[in-house]
């Protein structure tokens, strides 16, 4: 796990004055990485690095010989068109790099002449999905989920047996992931109308978003070969926020036995920037289970995981309307939650993952499933907000919703902010539904 560091000294200024405003999503003590290339340009997308309200171009600064020692070679992977050879490099380069740019994006920095012209501004580019992701993974990790939307189906036994055992997963899609900014069209499949006992094929009648985050493979494993648990987040490069946008109705008909299947596959939407797992090291908080509670079986368990293994993120769902666009009225809040509510922490799955001989590889995601809290105002998804569509959500402006519309957008954010720490931000994760296809 990683330890807190010179990187996190909470009174760290850069010469790049936004990244030092108050609220600041990318301070001097985040870093995340992106791949991007100016907007509308034909350039090649590259590596970046957030900084204020500005990118700094990593290969524009390794040619300007600013890397040395460990880092440099980091920097050199760090700027090709997608990052998974910096992935596969592991957290002692991924350090490196890391502390290479605070050092030089510091107050003092003799580097900042070489760098300036390195900087462009994010309100100028486009990004891509920053790996080539070989496998997606979608977990199923927050009990307050997993109970709501059971209860829906199953009110006398909402939550299955297995749940509290071990981390549910099913695979998922890679090819349809997008980066923020994704308008796909409403997905259509078979469903069952109300009253009726044959299925019609349509276009979706109960689209749903899901709160989640996604979890980047590093370093991957050998084919047969686990990992253990207390050296699992060695091979996690950081995290980003993801929503994998659900056909309800879709799903409701297809997934038994094997689960979902074209009620996932349509679009999965993530934020463009990794937030590296030792930029959230001064946010970790202590991973419990309920005495009460099934306990994990040993390959789950750890001091270490105990102690240290949940992350305070703060996450949100907001529902932007094309009615609030026309009229430029603020989007509306869905809910907020916290990451510490998961059941399961990122250590625990992917040591489930590799745990029956799965190879993980770089550039591999996993989605943490939807992350919903105890309260009801913190459910991750309009099913639960709803409670199965019978209850809809007053937007004001004489607007409810029930499931999505057509031209509806859903942002998510995130942020951690503890006392003693710098507040940092994962940026913003937007997608938007456009009409079905005839």
């Amino acid at each position: 796990m990683n330890k807190i560091n010179e990187t996190h000294a909470p009174d760290l200024r850069s010469w790049v004055g936004s990244a030092n405003v108050a609220g600041c999503d990318f301070p001097i003590q985040n870093l995340p990485f992106a791949v991007f290339r100016r907007r509308g340009s034909s350039e090649h997308f590259r590596g970046g690095v957030a900084i204020g309200d500005q990118v700094l171009d990593i290969g524009a600064a390794h040619q300007a010989g600013v890397f040395q020692g460990e880092a440099a070679p980091a920097a050199a992977h760090a700027a090709s068109s997608s990052l998974n050879s910096l992935m596969a490099m592991g957290p002692r380069a991924w350090s490196a790099l890391r502390l290479a740019l605070s050092r030089m994006l510091r107050t003092d920095s003799p580097e900042q002449e070489q760098l300036r012209n390195c900087l462009i501004a994010q309100e100028q580019v486009e990004y891509t999905v920053p790996a080539r992701i070989g496998d997606y993974t979608d977990m199923y990790t927050s009990v307050y989920h997993a109970t709501n939307v059971g209860r829906l189906f199953r009110p006398d036994n909402p939550l299955m047996p297995n749940f509290k055992w071990l981390p549910i997963g099913y695979h998922g899609r890679a090819s349809s992931i997008a980066v923020s900014g994704q308008r796909f069209h409403r997905p259509k499949g078979q469903i069952v109308p109300p009253g009726e006992s044959s299925p019609i094929f349509t276009p979706c009648r109960r689209l749903d978003y899901e709160l989640e985050l996604g979890i980047w493979v590093g370093t991957g494993n050998t084919l047969g070969k686990s990992v253990p648990l207390d050296e699992a987040e060695r091979h996690l490069f950081g995290l980003c926020l993801l929503n994998d946008w659900s056909a309800r109705d879709i799903q409701a008909w297809e997934y038994q036995p094997l689960g979902p299947f074209l009620a996932k596959s349509f679009a999965t939407t993530i934020s463009p920037w990794i937030i590296t797992m030792e930029a959230l090291a001064p946010y970790r908080s202590a991973w419990t289970r309920e005495a009460g509670d099934p306990q994990p079986l040993a390959y789950l368990e750890s001091t270490g995981n105990r102690e240290f293994g949940a992350f305070d993120i703060c996450i949100e769902a907001w529902l932007e309307t094309s009615a609030m666009r026309e009229t430029e009225s603020a989007a509306h809040r869905l809910s907020h939650s916290n990451f510490k509510h998961s059941y399961w922490s990122v250590a625990q799955m992917l040591a489930h993952h590799t745990s029956g001989g799965c190879n993980l590889n770089p550039g591999d995601l996993l989605g943490s499933g939807t992350q919903s809290g105890p309260g009801e105002s913190e459910a991750g998804a309009l099913i639960e907000l709803t409670q199965g569509g019978k209850l809809p959500v007053d937007l004001g402006l004489g607007q409810s919703r029930t499931f999505l519309e057509d031209g509806d957008a859903v942002i998510l954010r995130a942020w951690c902010e503890r006392e003693g720490a710098a507040r940092i931000g994962f940026g913003e994760c937007r997608g938007e539904v456009l009409p079905a296809l005839d």
